[in-house]
C-alpha cells in the first residue's frame, strides 16, 4: 500500500516545515511547493535527510496558472494528495492610509486566493474518494486586527472565512476542513515553537472533531 501524500504550499522553514516533519514522522510522503528554488531545495534535501520521501515543484500561490500545473506535476509524478496544508502568506507593513490598492489585491491572491485555487486541485479526488484533508494556516490577526499590518489582517480574516465556509460545504462528502489559528510570532523554544504548533495540524487531521483551533497563550 503506497502511504500517504501531503502537499505543502507555501513551503518553507517553520510552520509548513514542522508540519511536513510531523506528518512524515506519521507515515506520510510530501510533496512541497514554494516559490523561492533556493529554500525550497533545502527542505526537501532536509526532510529527505530525515527519511521522508519528499518532491519540490516551484510555483507561485498568487498565479492560478502557475498553482495548476504544480499540482499537475505532482499528479504525474508523485500521486494523489491525501492531504493538503496551504502555507502562503504576503506579509505587507502598512497601514490602511499609507496602502497602495494594488498592492492589497496582490496580497489578497497570496493570502486568500491562492488558498482556493489549492484547494480546487484537490477536492474533486477527494470527492471521489469521500475522503480528505484541507488544512489551511490562520493568524491571530483574523480576530484582532493590528493596523500596522492591514493587508495581512484582512487576508487573515479573509481566509479564516474561506475555511470555516469550505468546512461547512465539503463535510457531507467526507472532507475534513480545518485551520490552525496562529495568535503570536513564531519561534523557535518559545511558546509559539512551529513544532508544538505542528501538534495542532496533526490534531485536527487525526481527530477531524474541531474546524478550528487557536494556538494562543493564555
Amino acid at each position: 500500500m503506497s502511504k500517504p501524500l501531503l502537499v505543502v504550499v507555501g513551503a518553507g522553514a517553520g510552520v509548513s516545515a514542522s508540519v511536513a516533519r510531523k506528518f512524515g514522522s506519521e507515515g506520510f510522503k510530501v510533496a512541497l511547493i514554494a516559490r523561492r528554488k533556493a529554500s525550497l531545495e533545502a527542505l526537501a534535501e532536509e526532510l529527505t535527510g530525515q527519511g521522508i520521501e519528499t518532491f519540490a515543484v516551484e510555483a507561485d500561490a498568487s498565479v492560478p496558472a502557475s498553482v495548476e500545473e504544480a499540482f499537475g506535476r505532482i499528479r504525474t509524478s508523485f500521486g494523489e494528495p491525501s492531504a493538503l496544508l496551504y502555507n502562503a502568506a504576503a506579509i505587507t507593513r502598512s497601514s490602511l492610509s499609507d496602502l497602495d490598492e494594488q498592492r492589497l489585491i496582490d496580497d489578497f491572491k497570496v493570502n486568500v486566493v491562492g488558498a482556493l485555487t489549492s484547494v480546487k486541485q484537490v477536492v474533486p479526488s477527494f470527492v471521489a474518494r469521500k475522503h480528505g484533508t484541507i488544512l489551511i494556516t490562520g493568524g491571530g490577526l483574523a480576530l484582532s486586527p493590528n493596523p500596522a499590518y492591514a493587508s495581512l489582517s484582512i487576508g487573515k480574516a479573509g481566509v479564516r472565512s474561506l475555511a470555516f465556509a469550505l468546512a461547512e460545504e465539503l463535510a457531507p462528502q467526507g472532507i475534513f476542513v480545518g485551520t490552525v489559528t496562529i495568535a503570536g510570532y513564531v519561534s523557535k523554544g518559545t511558546f509559539y515553537d512551529p513544532d508544538r504548533i505542528a501538534e495542532s495540524y496533526w490534531k485536527l487531521h487525526a481527530q477531524r472533531d474541531q474546524v478550528e483551533i487557536v494556538f494562543a497563550e493564555n
